[in-house]
């Protein structure tokens, strides 16, 4: 153990002698191991070791906020964040949570807390040669990288709230480049877990050569209007823009597309929306969240309705609701904000969900996209978009011939109110997942 508790109360003691009438303390200690190969080769290797803590303070309704890295700094910090409070404005809202019962989440693997460096170089190397050795078409692998992780976080408050708890992460990651007759495509693969038994660092290289192939010899596309079938990687991107209209510090300070929206159909009645923080290895699970509120199971959208949003403490007391256990920090040297946990979609039903070869069967013509560009550039607000896309386009259900400098533009609303099918490939990228997509009558431009 690297958070020892008793520092942390008597850091809670010293806040409140100095005058605060609530304190909570937020302490983390993380280790990290990356290695990234190139050519057989170590191209960069880093290990690092962290530790600090944030105090927030409440005096008169006013907050207050410190933190440091260093142990012996902590009578500084106490006394800047209660300093610190004499200069805030006073906000009825602001609370700390009471304390009660976390569920148990599996998110600790001793075999990622004692992966060393040869075999993390290793597994790396492991997955660079499987990216060249699947097709003779790989030029170049431009970026084969892993990475090991574990922490340690321990939250107190002057309520009597105690959580903590230890995880691990782990993730491999590569990027190549395959070339064929004067022509050169990029493909890319991801996969995280908080288990490393979960990740095939050898299937991720294979993944990434595979699609950059499958590329090959693009054709440049037409304008038209037909089906878009969204690999469950582009799919994600754009839930991820979804996910900030969620967050209900979004909808009360007007920045999100879904205020007051909450008890209407708003997108496909064929999908199901959830953020669960419950699932087993999944590297947005966690027992608590970082204010220590016991995580949870929420269904966001349900047959298309919106059935809420997700809420830390201070939000969920604006909004007379209850804290969703969503409450998230850059780390120590923040405060909480509002985060999404493992955000993913799913068939509202049985007969919702396709499997992958019925899709393409009942598409007949229609574009695979593979990737998206610049899906970050949508409007959070509006939910615009205009994004380059390359795929693969689809004849009599089969896939035909590689295409690229097509544009997808729209809506985001609109896109996700336009689902007509749900693959049974649900994959998770981080702490957002999805299933493929197919989607209806696009207007596909080029």
């Amino acid at each position: 153990m690297r958070i020892d508790a008793s520092f942390a109360e008597s850091a809670l003691s010293k806040a409140l002698h100095a005058g605060a009438d609530q304190a909570e303390i937020f302490l983390r200690y993380s280790r990290g191991l990356a290695v990234e190969v190139k050519d057989r080769t170590v191209d960069s290797l880093k290990s690092s070791r962290s530790f600090g803590y944030g105090l927030r303070v409440l005096r008169g309704g006013c907050p207050g906020f410190s933190y440091s890295n260093l142990r012996d700094d902590i009578d500084l910090v106490v006394r800047n964040a209660v300093n610190a409070a004499a200069f805030a404005d006073r906000d009825a809202y602001l609370d700390f949570p009471e304390a009660s019962d976390a569920p148990e989440v599996a998110v600790l693997d001793p075999e990622v807390e004692s992966t060393g460096e040869d075999e993390a170089i290793r597994m790396a190397v492991l997955m660079e040669d499987a990216a060249r050795n699947a097709d003779p078409r790989i030029a170049k692998v431009r970026k084969a990288s892993a990475s090991f992780g574990s922490s340690e976080l321990l939250i107190m408050n002057s309520k009597s709230l105690h959580a903590g708890y230890r995880s691990t992460v782990c993730s491999a990651q590569i990027t190549v480049v395959a070339e064929e007759t004067g022509d050169a495509q990029v493909g890319f693969d991801y996969s995280g877990s908080r288990f490393l038994r979960d990740i095939s660092f050898e299937q991720t290289g294979i993944n990434a050569a595979l699609q950059a192939c499958s590329l090959l010899g693009a054709r440049k596309f037409y304008a038209r209007k037909a089906a878009v079938l969204l690999d469950r990687a582009v799919a994600v991107d754009f839930l991820g823009i979804l996910s900030g209209s969620l967050s209900a510090d979004n909808v009360q300070k007007g920045k999100s597309l879904l205020s007051g929206r909450t008890g209407d159909l708003v997108i496909s009645p064929r999908i199901r929306i959830l953020d669960n923080g419950l699932l087993p290895g999944r590297p947005g699970s966690s027992p608590v969240d970082d204010e220590g509120v016991p995580s949870m199971r929420k269904i966001l959208f349900d047959n298309g309705i919106l059935r809420g949003y997700l809420h830390n403490t201070y939000t969920s007391r604006k909004a007379a609701a209850v804290s969703t256990g969503n409450a998230a920090r850059g780390g120590y040297a923040s405060v909480p904000s509002v985060g999404a946990t493992n955000l993913y979609i799913e068939a509202a039903s049985e007969e919702a969900t396709v499997p992958m070869r019925a899709v393409f069967d009942t598409i007949g013509k229609g574009l695979y996209v593979v990737d998206a560009m610049g899906v970050h550039t949508a409007n959070p607000v509006s939910g615009d978009f205009s994004v380059g896309v390359t795929g693969i386009w689809i004849e009599n259900g089969e896939l035909s011939y590689p295409v690229k400098e097509a544009v997808l533009s729209g809506n985001i609303l609109e896109l996700f109110s336009s689902i007509e099918a749900v693959g049974d490939d649900l994959r998770f990228y981080g702490g957002v997942g999805s299933p493929s997509l197919l989607i209806r009558d696009m207007d596909i431009s080029a």
